[in-house]
């Protein structure tokens, strides 16, 4: 057997191993037909079976399937001669039936006891497939063949792998006691709601005067400080007017009354008078 095949039905027998508790030595029915090809073929047959499993054999007969050959005679002598080799399985069936009906009655409906079958009957082949974790071989130009999993043994796979991923019952009951309880949901009161945000208009932002850069060119500030100079020379004009305009003319002095300074000065000025005249008496005697 090439290395690559080899491989392949190794990894197959893993498969089964693994999710369906399959175990050595590997328990194999074989049929009549079979063991003809063996025969005509001239083939060691267990050492062949031994082979393509990977592993150890315990190659198997029913009764019904033996009685097949007792039934063909001498020319089957040599096939009855195989068939003894092989351990008697026990199919409880009082009288003998064909051979495909006795396999498909000692696997059932799930192939409790995990046999593999090896079987040169095709419509056995196809309703094994429909069963799953049921490893079928045959003769292929005297090869012994172990055919892919079918489509029932790969969906029962899936299953189990999404079992061992989850949690146990048992788990999943100490998960959920050791969760303390949720605290009760508080229901909203049912109100007026606000506008929606995205609907509301802005308020209007008042624009703020830029301040004179004074970072910008020569030009810029020499042109502000010009505007600054001829606002200063109107703002002098127009408070020189307004003195003009409220000076009072020579009539508004006359009626005006005098201010209480001009009193004292002229109160002074007669009281120097008399001090000069009060000195010099001489004078008023001429």
């Amino acid at each position: 057997m090439r290395q690559k095949r080899a491989k392949a039905y190794r990894k197959l027998m893993h498969l089964y191993c693994q999710f369906f508790g399959f175990r050595q030595p590997y328990q194999l029915l074989i049929d009549s037909e079979t063991c003809k090809m063996a025969v005509s073929s001239s083939m060691d047959l267990a050492k062949q079976l031994s082979n393509v499993l990977q592993g150890e054999v315990k190659p198997m007969i029913t009764q019904c399937c033996i009685h097949e050959l007792y039934l063909e005679g001498k020319p089957a002598q040599a096939a009855v001669d195989i068939a003894k080799t092989f351990e008697r399985r026990k199919c409880n069936h009082r009288e003998a039936i064909p051979g495909d009906d006795c396999l498909a009655d000692v696997i059932g409906d799930s192939n409790k006891h995990r046999y593999v079958i090896s079987t040169q009957s095709s419509t056995l082949r196809t309703k094994l497939r429909s069963i799953p974790a049921v490893p079928i071989i045959h003769v292929n130009r005297s090869v012994l063949v172990l055919e892919p999993p079918s489509d029932a043994t790969l969906r029962k796979k899936a299953l189990a792998e999404q079992k061992l991923l989850g949690a146990s019952t048992s788990d999943a009951a100490l998960i959920e006691a050791s969760q303390p309880e949720a605290p009760p949901k508080k229901v909203k009161k049912k109100g007026l709601k606000g506008p929606n945000p995205l609907s509301v208009k802005k308020k209007k932002t008042t624009e703020q005067r830029p301040t004179p850069n004074t970072d910008k060119g020569k030009g810029e500030t020499r042109t502000s400080q010009n505007t600054e100079k001829v606002d200063l020379g109107k703002r002098k004009r127009e408070d020189e007017g307004d003195d003009e305009d409220q000076s009072p003319t020579k009539e508004e002095k006359a009626t005006q009354p005098e201010s209480a300074a001009k009193k004292r000065r002229r109160r002074r000025k007669k009281l120097e008078a008399q001090a000069t005249v009060e000195q010099d008496p001489s004078q008023n005697d001429d």
